[in-house]
């Protein structure tokens, strides 16, 4: 197969030859290696330094950049390419603060309006795929070459590459050979390099497309930035291998007892033996020790259960799921350990109930940012927001919008801290112009040749992510009206996963899927006011601020209002404050010469919509607002 320009511009084409989505959970090839990586946040960005089977390619790359299709070097990718003009480039980071093309902030607008017309393929009898990305005049290239050997630890064995994080489209090659193609900048794109991977002096060839098709899906209110921005990462797999698994904790009614389930898909290229569980609580007492035939797809569940202590925001107690593959002369080829907790939550009587309880969500809307590095945030500064978000009573944080970085999953099991979890998709540009809804070609709306693109991102972000305990709800996107297409979405999730809540808030704009897309009443910036009016009138769902008190300027003020609803209707079940962290960057002034944050508009960036990008509860730097002390205050009242 050869790579095709024009799948930038075909909704239907959104990857090529990429591995199917699978479980986040990490592998070693023994259970010393196992014990070295203790760390409670698998994934962080040195993960790679005690597990032989994990190579990482993060580091100092060839780079080109092309301002369009058109000029970039199409045969970069060939073993015998010279690049003699090609530059330097750290990967993981964003192209534009490498100092390449433009910095460019929008909230609503695609970034092209007032540029180029463009609507999308399928659209207004617009059937036409030609040329809207791929022979555009402005679609910016990057053109990335690495050259490496593969570790020992990774010699002989099936290699794969992750690409954790890469907006907006990728194509790559491997020593001269096309490998595949990948849409959807947020969840991990795999591809397997068995076939073409050699010992030494491999040529890893990306070329990465600003825009594509998926640019009318990702028109999120942020920075608008391209290229590798989260970590690339080689893997090996072991000769028998847990591809996929989903560790299924159920707690019962009486909080006190229940079921371990599990499924596995099992890769191998010897004979299957056996798959030891072993689950351990906070002591490291064994609760549950179980051998399973190994088979491609194992399916088990646990006899009864007792004395499990619930996972919840004021107690968020894990317990360690180990499981031990062999081969069928017994010796140990992999180990898989992961951390899960027991909770359940559901619906009844028009309440979310969390272990039984009214759930209260005392939450914030959370954007990945530094005020150096943009959207390629490390450890560290996950970190810090986590320590920020505990010792302000913050309970809840919705992942706006779109998948955060593996490590952040973690932390939020660890910390207790409740998910939505949210797909990567906004096209508010597509549906509301100048503060109008006007959603005559709206994305994805009931468009057929859009469907699968966004379900394909829903299945992704369920598929990576669904072994956390801290995920409550899966959430469609945001701001993208409401239509077939969405609510295919939902019966995605509504089909693969039981145990957790659907949220949407788009159909408030479209009341005629009310009915079939999500479990809860979701509205953004509703007043008091209104909540009361709704909750008054016998309604059908419990109610969820997915978006409130926005907080630009000296904003926050009437948190109260909302606050005092808690004690008066328990259909009123909270919300997620907007936002967490100002998007802003720092640079040097050219007069003073001085350090200062800029933001959206600062950089002569066109459309814009400026200081918007400035609405967290703290700066750039991490430095707390005054807002936040009403947020600590009022949080603290009411917690579940």
């Amino acid at each position: 197969m050869k790579a095709d320009l024009t799948w930038l511009d075909n909704p239907e084409v959104f990857r090529v030859n990429q591995l199917a989505a699978h479980s986040d959970h990490p592998f070693y090839k023994s259970k010393e290696e196992m014990e070295l990586s203790t760390s409670e946040v698998p994934f962080s960005q040195n993960f790679t330094e005690k597990n032989s089977l994990l190579q990482s390619l993060n580091g100092t790359w060839q780079f080109r950049y092309s301002v369009s299709a058109k000029e970039r070097p199409e045969y970069f990718y060939q073993e015998d390419f010279i690049g003699s003009d090609f530059d330097e480039i750290a990967v993981p980071c964003h192209i534009e603060l490498a100092g390449y093309d433009k910095i460019h902030y929008i909230n609503t607008m695609y970034p092209w309006e007032g540029h180029y017309y463009r609507r999308p393929a399928y659209c207004l009898g617009n059937d036409s795929l030609r040329g809207t990305f791929s022979e555009a005049s402005y679609n910016p290239v990057g053109s990335y070459r690495k050259r490496f050997d593969i570790e020992k630890g990774l010699l002989g064995k099936r290699v794969c590459i992750s690409f954790e994080g890469v907006e907006q489209a990728m194509y790559i090659w491997l020593n001269g050979q096309f490998i595949g193609y990948a849409e959807d900048s947020f969840t991990p794109s795999e591809f397997d390099l068995t076939p073409y991977i050699k010992e030494k002096d491999n040529i890893l060839a990306v070329e990465v497309h600003k825009r594509s098709t998926a640019a009318f899906l990702e028109d999120q209110d942020f920075f608008r930035f391209f290229g590798i921005f989260r970590n690339v990462t080689l893997y090996a797999k072991p000769e028998i291998h847990i591809e996929d698994m989903w560790v299924k904790p159920q707690l019962n009614e009486d909080n006190s007892s229940g079921k371990l389930g599990l499924e596995l898909k099992i890769s191998n290229r010897i004979e299957l033996g056996t798959i030891t569980l072993k689950v351990q609580d906070d002591n490291h007492k064994i609760i549950l020790e179980k051998s399973i035939e190994a088979k491609e797809k194992v399916s088990y569940e646990s006899n009864v259960i007792e004395n499990i202590i619930p996972w919840s925001y004021k107690n968020p107690y894990l317990y360690t799921v180990n499981l031990e593959v062999y081969d069928n002369s017994g010796c140990l080829v992999e180990i898989v350990p992961y951390r899960i907790g027991f909770r359940r939550i559901e619906i009844k009587d028009k309440l979310i109930l969390l272990n039984g309880k009214r759930l209260i969500i005392n939450g914030v809307n959370r954007h990945e940012w530094s005020q150096t590095s943009g959207r390629c945030i490390n450890l560290s500064d996950m970190q810090t927001d986590m320590k920020l978000i505990l010792q302000n009573n913050i309970n809840a944080v919705r992942t706006s919008h779109y998948p955060n970085q593996i490590p952040w999953y973690y932390l939020c099991d660890v910390s207790g801290i409740y998910v939505m979890s949210e797909t990567n998709l906004e096209s508010h540009g597509s549906w509301q112009k100048l503060g109008a809804i006007e959603p005559s070609w709206n994305m994805p709306g009931s468009i057929l040749q859009w469907k699968e693109a966004v379900v394909d991102r829903a299945r992704t972000n369920f598929e990576t992510f669904k072994n956390h305990t801290s995920i409550l709800f899966w959430s469609l996107g945001n701001e993208s009206y409401a239509g077939d297409n969405i609510e295919s979405m939902n019966q995605f999730f509504k089909e693969n996963d039981a145990s957790r809540l659907v949220h949407y808030e788009g159909v408030v704009n479209n009341r005629a899927y009310e009915s079939t897309i999500s479990d809860v009443e979701s509205r953004m910036y509703a007043s008091s006011k209104q909540i009361e009016e709704y909750l008054e009138s016998d309604p059908a769902k419990p109610f969820i601020l997915c978006e409130y008190m926005h907080d630009m300027g000296n904003s926050l003020g009437g948190l109260k209002s909302y606050i005092d609803l808690i004690p008066r209707y328990e259909m009123y079940q909270g919300g997620f404050i907007w936002d967490f962290i100002d998007q802003a960057l720092l640079v040097k002034d050219e007069i003073s010469g001085e350090m200062v944050l800029r933001y959206g508009g600062d950089f002569d960036d066109r459309p814009s919509d400026y200081e918007f990008s400035g609405d967290g509860i703290v700066f750039a730097d991490r430095t707390e607002k005054p807002s936040v002390q009403e947020v600590k205050y009022y949080y603290g009242l009411y917690q579940s």
